[in-house]
């Protein structure tokens, strides 16, 4: 019988919370609230002047790293961010719904569209000049935001929506991952980028020799692959993703000498006379501390990280950066949104590109048997996902930050983003939640 502490009625619920998939979604649009009432109120000025304090590091009286806290934030908190997604990507290939190709077919090809027409569209209203930068924003899909609205419908929703919409997500993530490698990295330092890859070379060579110590892989991914890449003039997000392809997805132990194993221990751990102390026996500790580790290395290091990661990354690292990006004055201009066409298409590269590129290819690719319709779904789901993938929050932040640095161009993408995401986060629920007479 497990012992309860007056503790646990303090911290049982916020576990509970946390466990819960909508809550991260939550969390997030609550720190997106908070940036703009923060931008919007008489601490307007002291809140956009915090995130421009500088900071690094100074050795033999000359300084290295030294960049202000909104750089930090998307380059080094959002560095998690991004390897996460690189973990979940290396498990999907691995051993998840890409790793299929006929179940893969249908939401890449969606995805690669789900990019490609936002882009267009952003593109035919911004041919040319400063404002052409900014075709990359409305190219990515906000998975926190979009899968929290759809683990808000419960039930209502076939299972087979979901992982649609988590692959969507995923690949599109790579899309835009890619998308920063080639289109928005500042000038190469070449022997910084050689020195970031000889030092992926070390971390797969360590996973090849069977090195599972989680210090060994975060020491030369932090120390040497992102200092590397940040130096090196690309982006230090890509050190991430390309770190993250090398943790061990392998297990030490195999699922049947695990089970023999524990059924073993359990079995002496049994038989083993209570002490009746509260503390265990030296017999006891040593045979559940064989468990303990015998069940470590039954689990693939590259999960076990990926399990520890996401709390913080959704539950810190994604609401610090909301907060930081997310602030945008809500008093509209007209004159000073409309005198370019940013806004605008951001806006329709968001709605209408993801609801052509999601809905329209996949309705072609089912209609030519291309690909089948996921057991469950049908073309009502599949109109209310491609109006959730216009959700573009965390993302589509993101690549504005790297392709403007006017801050009109920066406000009006923020507007188009919000407007967007908002109004196809309501359809998108509204059509899912109703169902069809």
């Amino acid at each position: 019988m497990k012992t309860r502490y007056p503790i646990d009625r303090f911290y049982k619920p916020i576990i509970i919370f946390i466990q819960r998939e909508k809550s991260s979604g939550i969390i997030l649009g609550i720190s997106v609230l908070l940036a703009i009432i923060l931008a919007n109120s008489p601490l307007s000025e002291k809140y956009f002047q915090f995130f421009e304090h500088t900071f690094g590091f100074e050795f033999d009286g000359k300084s290295y790293l030294n960049f202000n806290l909104l750089h930090w934030i998307n380059d080094g908190l959002m560095a998690v961010f991004f390897f996460v997604i690189g973990l979940e990507l290396k498990r999907e290939i691995v051993a998840g719904e890409l790793s299929n190709a006929r179940k893969a077919i249908l939401p890449i090809g969606a995805a690669l569209k789900n990019m490609i027409f936002p882009a267009l569209i952003y593109l035919l209203l911004n041919p040319t000049g400063e404002t052409h930068n900014g075709w990359g924003i409305p190219m990515a899909t906000d998975i926190a935001f979009a899968l929290g609205i759809l683990y808000f419908l419960g039930n209502r929703i076939p299972v087979s929506l979901k992982i649609f919409l988590t692959v969507l997500a995923v690949v599109d993530d790579l899309g835009a991952v890619l998308v920063i490698a080639f289109f928005y990295t500042s000038s190469i330092s070449f022997y910084n980028l050689l020195l970031g890859l000889i030092f992926v070379l070390i971390m797969y060579s360590g996973n090849r020799l069977g090195v599972r110590n989680m210090y060994f892989y975060a020491f030369f991914g932090i120390i040497g692959v992102w200092t590397a890449f940040l130096l090196s003039g690309v982006h230090a997000t890509i050190a991430a993703v390309i770190a993250a392809f090398t943790i061990p997805a392998d297990v030490t132990i195999k699922e049947f000498s695990y089970i023999k194993k524990i059924q073993l221990a359990l079995h002496k751990f049994k038989n083993i006379d209570p002490n009746g102390k509260p503390t265990l026996s030296h017999s006891q500790f040593k045979i559940l501390n064989d468990i303990r580790r015998d069940t470590r290395l039954a689990i693939p290091p590259l999960q076990r990280l990926e399990h520890s990661l996401h709390p913080i990354v959704n539950f810190v690292i994604l609401p610090i950066f909301a907060l930081a990006n997310a602030g945008f004055t809500i008093e509209i201009d007209w004159d000073k949104l409309l005198e370019s066409h940013v806004a605008l298409g951001v806006f329709s590269g968001l709605l209408f590109g993801k609801v052509i590129g999601v809905f329209g290819v996949s309705w072609l690719f089912i209609k030519f048997r291309i690909a089948p319709l996921p057991v469950g779904m049908n073309l009502r789901n599949l109109l209310g996902v491609s109006l959730l993938a216009a959700v573009g929050f965390t993302m589509s932040l993101f690549i504005n930050s790297l392709a403007f640095t006017n801050p009109t161009y920066l406000w009006q993408a923020k507007f188009g983003i919000f407007g967007a995401s908002l109004l196809g986060g309501i359809l998108g629920y509204l059509i899912l939640r109703t169902k069809p007479t």
